[in-house]
């Protein structure tokens, strides 16, 4: 990203850096107008404390010193009372640098002995599913689309959330690729797509299982590959028998007829891609998705193709020392004197009323709004709301999580300090140095926390060590990809390519990180069963229920991250329906609606459309509540559910009923 800086130090266009080979000049819509978050006068500048009822938002100025002994004697507090697990972290990616996003906070908790966060709300399920089928989550490049002849989004909706991807299909558009979308709705991707696959929410591992059926009934898997680096063909075959394309439409609602014309043609087609994302994962069979979805390319022998394989996420190949970073080893210098507990950032509703010894007593949030973000936002707002919770909020702006703060302190955001950046979608490690000046009183993650450490009389020296020690320590460990690139290196060309063989095809000649080093199928684990909450699983709670709701990303935000805008809100309060399930209660385009279910309901406007099937409806997220109408979101909705495996929530399995407001 490059930005303009004039004399005075102020910032003014936003880009993408031309030289860069993927964002090769451009922003994303969202980013693109960052300087809008950068400069709104709604900024946090300052350090606050509470003078009003918890969630009033109600709070008085305070010096940097009054603001950390405050932070220090509630720690403190918590910690001698019931000890230091009763303080629970919690962060995810407001930003996504090693330092601010893990850094030096990771190393103050450790110290501190406080419970352990399982930061799970967004891929920890799609981890899991790619590791049980490739044993290492490698992935093929993003510069290698340009070269595939057919590319199938599969729950990915690129011109939303991957628009650095798109020119690369383009490209291999002109030369003659296809480009197919697999999503319960026609989002921007699907819409210019050449064909839209409408399947249904969490049934994404039954049309996968389908595929093999048919790819293993009529010999079309790439015997060569298969027979030299996979284990358990023969297993496959016979299990995948049960899962003929007839019973998969039953589940995913598409035709048995597209299903095996899909099959035959991504076996048939070299070299194929599949672009895997998230939205497959937020589901009760999340892992199972992805996985099966994973195992496609090992089948069909598209890991030998330059422009073959499968993308979900590029980050598994950046090896630094996250260790030397983070500082585990440090929970053994705490009063705890052992490993913490670890708790689950999807259940914090019941994390904060439900645990015992010790409960949680103390939170410190910072690079997460978990009173817009968590699912059971009625359970997590009641332990927001508890009186005997003490509450640290680190932010940008005062958001509903900040409403329920104790103390607020300001940060910085990533155009204001250093920091070194992995990609989720290319191979480049980056290093930021601020480009504008830290407004007010507002001071970097890292700072932050090392103040606090100060504070609570931490004596270490890993506690003195600067921003650029901290990115020396990262790119320490040895790991071919990373050993000898340099912070010197890294100041003069701020982007380099990690060290990977040219061109990366991970699993060309197997090499998968099994400990066979093949791709095992394991077939016998291999199943597809309907979700609880959706047409297929729980029936009686389908009658009541009869509407599947998914909250796919908005296009023009980033989670909450810009939920300060008023032009978000008005996206993210939409409920999109299909017209024979608008027409059965007599909803209409523009119609103000309820959306409700035992958890709680929201408000928001009804737009008739067939981008969704019948059956479901689906709105944008992540909507501040606090500027809702009726104050709640959709995530009043979503339950507190977890995937299969990897611990992430089940946003897109979430039974509604829809009551249009006379």
């Amino acid at each position: 990203m490059l930005i303009n800086v004039d004399e005075a130090g102020h910032g003014s266009r936003l880009r993408g850096n031309p030289d860069h080979p993927v964002t090769q000049g451009f922003l994303c819509g969202k980013v693109a107008r960052y300087l809008e978050r950068e400069y709104s006068p709604d900024r946090l500048l300052h350090p606050l404390r509470r003078v009003g009822a918890k969630g009033e938002g109600r709070f008085e100025r305070i010096s940097w010193d009054a603001a950390l002994d405050a932070v220090a004697e509630g720690l403190t507090k918590a910690a001698t009372e019931f000890g230091p697990e009763a303080i629970l972290p919690y962060s995810y990616a407001g930003t996504m640098g090693y330092l601010n996003g893990s850094g030096m906070d990771r190393r103050f908790f450790h110290r501190l002995g406080a419970s352990r966060l399982d930061r799970t709300i967004c891929s920890s399920t799609g981890a899991a599913g790619m590791t049980e089928a490739l044993g290492v989550r490698y992935a093929m490049d993003t510069e290698h689309f340009r070269h595939s002849k057919l590319i199938i989004a599969w729950g990915a909706n690129i011109l939303g959330t991957n628009v650095h991807l798109w020119p690369f299909v383009v490209e291999a558009r002109r030369n003659g690729a296809r480009f197919y979308v697999i999503d319960p709705r026609q989002n921007r991707t699907g819409r210019v797509a050449d064909r839209h696959y409408a399947i249904r929410p969490g049934t994404d591992a039954a049309l996968a299982l389908a595929m093999m059926h048919v790819i293993t009934a009529e010999g079309l898997e790439d015997r060569d590959y298969v027979d030299r680096h996979t284990l358990g063909f023969d297993e496959l075959k016979e299990r995948v028998k049960a899962w003929d394309p007839r019973r998969a439409a039953e589940a995913t609602g598409l035709d048995a007829e597209d299903i095996v014309a899909l099959a035959r043609e991504y076996a048939t087609t070299r070299p194929a891609a599949i672009r895997l994302n998230y939205g497959v994962q937020r589901s009760e069979r999340g892992a199972m998705s992805v996985r099966t979805i994973a195992l496609l390319p090992a089948l069909t022998g598209a890991w030998k193709d330059l422009g073959g394989g499968v993308q979900l996420s590029t980050s598994a190949a950046f090896h630094v020392n996250r260790a030397a970073l983070e500082r585990a080893d440090l929970q053994m210098a705490s009063a705890l004197g052992r490993e913490a507990r670890l708790v689950n950032m999807s259940q914090l509703g019941d994390a904060l009323s439900k645990l015992d010894e010790p409960p949680v007593k103390a939170m410190v949030v910072y690079n997460s709004n978990p009173a817009a973000i968590a699912p059971d936002q009625n359970a997590v707002r009641r332990g927001l709301r508890r009186d005997d919770l003490f509450t640290v909020v680190i932010e940008h702006f005062q958001t509903d999580t900040a409403d329920f703060a104790d103390i607020v302190l300001p940060a910085t955001t990533f155009l204001e300090h250093t920091d070194l950046y992995m990609a989720y979608g290319h191979y480049h490690l980056q290093l930021a140095r601020p480009a504008l000046p830290a407004p007010g009183e507002t001071l970097p993650n890292t700072e932050i926390f090392r103040r606090l450490a100060a504070r609570m009389g931490f004596t270490e020296s890993c506690f003195q060590d600067s921003d650029d020690d901290m990115i020396r320590s990262l790119l320490t460990g040895g790991h071919p990809f990373i050993d000898g690139i340099t912070l010197e290196d890294l100041d003069q060309k701020k982007s380099i390519r990690l060290k990977l063989p040219e061109p990366f095809l991970p699993f060309a000649e197997g090499g998968f990180g099994t400990v066979s080093g093949k791709c095992e199928f394991r077939a016998a684990s291999l199943d597809y069963e309907a979700p609880i909450e959706s047409r297929g699983g729980d029936q009686a709670l389908a009658k009541r229920y009869p509407l599947e709701l998914i909250t796919p990303k908005n296009d023009d935000s980033m989670n909450s991250t810009f939920g300060f805008r008023a032009e978000t809100d008005v996206q993210t309060s939409v409920l999109v329906m299909h017209p024979l399930d608008a027409a059965s209660r007599g909803i209409r385009s523009g119609d103000q609606v309820r959306l409700r279910n035992d958890r709680g309901q929201c408000l928001l406007r009804a737009e008739v459309a067939e981008t969704v099937a019948v059956g479901v409806v689906s709105s944008p997220s992540v909507r501040w509540p606090k500027m809702a109408s009726g104050g709640n979101s959709v995530n009043m909705l979503t339950s507190q559910r977890l995937a299969d495996a990897g611990g992430s929530p089940a946003f897109y399995n979430c039974l509604v009923e829809a009551e249009r407001l006379d």
